[in-house]
């Protein structure tokens, strides 16, 4: 495949539509003006193949019917173009939409745990950290298995986690299949929901960036509260009343959240390890 070196190229190369301005946004991601007047969102993937993975992950979002996400211009091993969504400000009619959205999105669900959107990698991303698709069929190992030690190993190589605190997570690891609720059938989950990933429009909340992959429902509403999110009781009290959580589930964010806090670790450092390992300690 022929190799495009800008945003303007992809776009036009993509779209096959020239281009009449652009703006950049931040490294990998440009708004782009075309000569019909459209403004798309031009993002160049971080590794071969992530583009790809994203507009699949897209799409098994938007197959559903439940949530907002970008429509998809097009797609090739390098870069991905959508259309521009947002630029509106939070309101409650559009937090409660999001809330039952998100309910109905992880009841469409998927076939397993770790099962990757149709037509996405096995060996994915979140952000810019390596995410395997590998599939289980019981949460509680699965969760421990392919989300929560991997990125422990990461970060002990390191040297970002020392020895005594790996103990103490993989202590808690031992401990989820007391500690993780219910068993659920698997859900089919945006997988990167933080509140960078959720763009307010007039009606709706947009949902973009995702690691779309089946799990836990939970997973997906820890990662939310995490790092904040605008009208976050409305959303939750939304999504309750559509489809109610199992009892305790408040007792259970953080071991949801262990698994992000990790992944943050291992991207950004000594940080965040503070932070999984509190969360590690207090799942016992």
């Amino acid at each position: 495949m022929t190799q495009v070196s800008t945003p303007a190229e992809a776009a036009t190369r993509i779209t096959g539509r020239a281009v009449a301005g652009q703006r950049r946004l931040s490294d990998a991601v440009t708004e782009v003006v075309l000569d019909s007047g459209d403004t798309v969102v031009v993002k160049r993937g971080h590794a071969r193949g992530a583009a790809a993975a994203e507009a699949a992950g897209l799409r098994w979002l938007g197959a559903s019917g439940a949530v907002r996400v970008p429509e998809i211009r097009g797609d090739d091993g390098d870069w991905l173009v959508t259309e521009l969504v947002g630029g509106g400000r939070p309101t409650h009619h559009a937090a409660d939409r999001l809330g039952r959205g998100l309910a109905a999105l992880h009841a469409s669900g998927a076939p397993a745990f770790g099962s990757p959107p149709p037509g996405g990698p096995a060996e994915a991303w979140i952000g810019l950290a390596p995410m395997d698709n590998a599939t289980g069929k019981d949460w509680p190992r699965w969760y421990a298995e392919h989300r929560v030690l991997p990125y422990l190993r990461h970060a002990v190589d390191e040297g970002t986690l020392d020895g005594e605190e790996a103990a103490v997570i993989e202590r808690a690891c031992a401990r989820l299949p007391d500690v993780a609720g219910p068993a659920e059938s698997p859900a089919r989950l945006h997988g990167d929901l933080w509140s960078g990933n959720v763009l307010w429009g007039a009606v709706d909340a947009w949902l973009i960036d995702p690691a779309a992959h089946g799990g836990h429902r939970e997973t997906d509403l820890a990662m939310l509260q995490l790092f904040g999110c605008p009208l976050l009781d409305r959303v939750l009290a939304a999504y309750q009343e559509a489809a109610p959580l199992a009892d305790g589930w408040t007792e259970r964010i953080g071991v949801h959240q262990l698994f992000p806090l990790l992944v943050h670790t291992v991207l950004f450092g000594r940080s965040y390890a503070g932070q999984a390992v509190a969360a590690a300690r207090a799942i016992g």
